[in-house]
């Protein structure tokens, strides 16, 4: 669960205009357009779900693209301010959540994991989360995921990134799509990964 140290970081870093540079960083830019290639290149998407909006850049990018589309983050900040900047769409539900104690009710065809697992303690609770997120993606949907490597995540002091990431998911999904994205600095290098849900369901019964 993203808390203590975490938590006060991303809250300090909210307080900033463009926090991560993701409105206006070329690097940046690319990253969020290949997330959207890699998301809308199964077609019309029914019912999304994004874990993690930031300050809205993906998310406006996004939906467009969605029938319904439900954006969580566990940071109430980030929640206001997307919503703020996307004005209100009647298809978007907004969430304020923790990525492992997020449920609902029905199954997403699409989900979106960008840069949100690294700031977790541990990669324990990395498999947690996402062992929670595949419980909510529907059979034959695909999730994309994107992360900063491991070695630069370790750099920023936390304990895991893409490479870790992948590991786990493709222990569940059929990766179909990989995308690396580099800028000028040794800090922009990620990789981004559409995974698909082979199984019948990922849904665990009582």
């Amino acid at each position: 669960m993203v808390q203590g140290k975490q938590h006060q970081l991303l809250e300090r870093e909210l307080a900033a205009d463009d926090p991560w540079r993701l409105d206006g960083n070329p690097f940046e830019r690319e990253r969020h357009t290949q997330l959207l290639r890699l998301s809308v290149s199964q077609g019309v998407i029914a019912n999304a779900l994004e874990v993690g909006c930031a300050t809205g850049a993906f998310t406006e990018r996004l939906a467009p693209y969605c029938r319904r589309l439900t954006v969580i983050d566990v940071m109430p900040r980030a929640i206001a301010r997307t919503r703020e900047r996307m004005k209100g769409l009647p298809h978007v539900n907004w969430i304020v959540s923790d990525i492992q104690l997020f449920s609902s009710d029905e199954l997403f065809d699409l989900i979106v994991v960008a840069e949100v697992l690294y700031y977790l303690d541990d990669v324990a609770e990395m498999r947690a989360a996402i062992g929670n997120v595949m419980r909510l993606l529907a059979p034959g949907g695909h999730l994309i995921f994107g992360s900063a490597r491991d070695g630069v995540c370790r750099r920023w002091g936390h304990a895991a990134g893409a490479e870790t990431g992948i590991a786990i998911l493709t222990e569940t999904l059929v990766e179909i799509e990989r995308v690396q994205c580099q800028g000028e600095t040794v800090d922009e290098d990620c990789l981004l990964v559409c995974f698909r849900n082979p199984s019948r369901s990922l849904v665990q019964s009582d």
